[in-house]
């Protein structure tokens, strides 16, 4: 059994140690905001904050959230409520087909946790190694400045 905080509640999954923390996400847990994209670690697709640093959970080995913290895209959320960035994309219509969305979150996150007020090209800089197919990344974008300026 590994045990971990998922969401700010402690969990504990049966599988095996080497089972990819978006596997054990969503068959242990239900957790189905994180989407399976490449599989490789490269679109972003997958991504969650652990210990509040993004970790592509495709690749990242249950073994590795042993006692830490991982936080979905479900865990930002302010009670029943869109975070301020949730509902930033939401505002900014930032999600075209939205398969990308809760790893550009998860990622925009992390940025906005570092730093609360980025520039245009920090935010494009962080956001580098997530891929939208749509075209959605100017709006993207405009989201995370619009969640900065409510800081």
């Amino acid at each position: 059994m590994i045990s971990f905080k998922l969401n700010g509640q402690s969990v504990r999954s049966p599988a095996a140690e080497a089972t990819p923390l978006l596997t054990v996400l969503a068959n242990d847990f239900q957790i189905n905001g994180s989407k399976f994209g490449c599989g490789k670690a490269q679109c972003g697709a997958c991504a969650v904050l652990v210990d509040g640093n993004p970790v592509r959970s495709c690749a990242a080995p249950l073994s590795s959230v042993a006692g830490r913290a991982v936080t979905t895209l479900e865990g930002l959320k302010d009670g029943q409520q869109p975070s301020r960035l949730q509902q930033a994309f939401i505002d900014e219509q930032a999600a075209q087909c939205g398969y990308c969305t809760s790893g550009m979150i998860i990622q925009a996150q992390a940025l906005l946790d570092r730093n609360p007020k980025p520039t245009d090209a920090e935010v494009r800089s962080a956001l580098d190694g997530n891929l939208c197919r749509c075209g959605a990344h100017n709006r993207i974008v405009r989201a995370v400045l619009r969640a900065a300026k409510g800081a």
